[in-house]
């Protein structure tokens, strides 16, 4: 592409990009791609003071500011694999780099996608690259289909995290369904207590969480919530047959939200996210067209057996609970 004119830039994670070759970067700048690390691990590399729990866990393309995809979604070669065909639970706990992943990534054509490429530029300043000319990336866009976007991002350089706030809120407001698919789940208080209340007022809350995941102790910590969450009437899932690493949410059949943000202290707390919130009924039906196939993919939680797992489980989940702050 970028030998064909267009200008490439990039933006990789330091921490996240930490086995990736510096050989595989060196590349793409010879090619003429402008690359900026962001937050690297090298303090001396740092150009604004060394933020290393500070990573950009976005994953985001923007096309000719017109096109934006949005989501879970990393380039990585853990995409490479087939969905499983096994109707056999996997191991619960973190499984071989083969494994097949479930993840859920947009394409936003319209006005949305200005928004989304503002988000791009203005990390790219922030982080020191060089300068982006930006009447050569903002441009105007004509309005596409019948959805109402909104581009949510978050930093913790901003006095509140904008996509906490959306997301409790409509948790907090829902009348009827609360249908969340989350691969990383380490709640805070509030956000817990959104979910338990929605659930005692009599909201159907449904939450499709991982059976096998890349990292145990978020795993663990996210199955110390379960006794409570049951208690409450929330109708918890486990995924089987892939690793889940989708974010989505969808509420009352009307407003739904797909990006890059997990349940968890990280993602509110200590990274660079951005998520899409979506309001439209015929884009909430494929979510939740989405959620069913999911929802037949994945094992429920029986409340009445759950107290009964091993004293073991138990120990890991009391372990990986003292770190969720961190995860």
């Amino acid at each position: 592409m970028q030998a064909r004119g267009v200008q490439v830039n990039v933006i990789f994670d330091s921490v996240g990009c930490l086995k990736t070759p510096k050989e595989f970067f060196d590349r793409l700048r010879d090619g003429g791609i402008h690359v900026v690390e962001f937050n690297p691990v090298n303090p001396l590399a740092a150009k604004r003071g060394w933020l290393i729990n500070n990573r950009d866990h976005r994953k985001l393309l923007v096309v000719d500011g017109r096109t934006a995809f949005v989501g879970g979604i990393n380039i990585s070669s853990v995409y490479s694999g087939s969905p499983s065909s096994s109707g056999s639970a996997p191991s619960k706990t973190p499984t071989s780099p083969g494994s097949s992943w479930r993840d859920t990534h947009i394409q936003i054509d319209g006005p949305a996608a200005v928004e989304f490429q503002k988000a791009f530029l203005a990390t790219w300043a922030k982080q020191g690259g060089p300068a982006l000319n930006e009447k050569d990336y903002v441009v105007p866009v004509a309005v596409k289909g019948n959805n109402l976007v909104r581009v949510v991002p978050s930093t913790p350089d901003d006095p509140y995290s904008t996509i906490y706030l959306t997301l409790v809120s409509a948790i907090s407001n829902a009348e009827q369904q609360v249908y969340l698919t989350v691969a990383y789940f380490a709640p805070d208080p509030q956000l817990l207590k959104a979910l338990l209340d929605a659930a005692r007022r009599g909201v159907d809350v449904r939450m499709i969480l991982p059976g096998q995941t890349d990292s145990e102790l978020i795993f663990h910590a996210g199955r110390s919530h379960y006794a409570e969450l049951l208690d409450a009437g929330v109708k918890v899932y486990e995924r089987h047959g892939a690793i889940l690493h989708s974010k989505t949410a969808l509420i009352d059949g009307v407003w739904s939200s797909v990006g890059s943000t997990n349940l968890d202290w990280r993602s509110f707390l200590h990274n660079d996210e951005i998520n899409a919130s979506v309001v439209g009924r015929e884009f909430a039906a494929q979510m939740q067209s989405m959620f069913n196939d999911d929802l037949a993919a994945s094992d429920p939680i029986d409340p009445q057996q759950w107290p009964h797992r091993s004293l073991w489980l138990k120990l890991k989940e009391i372990g990986a609970r003292v770190w969720e702050y961190w995860l």
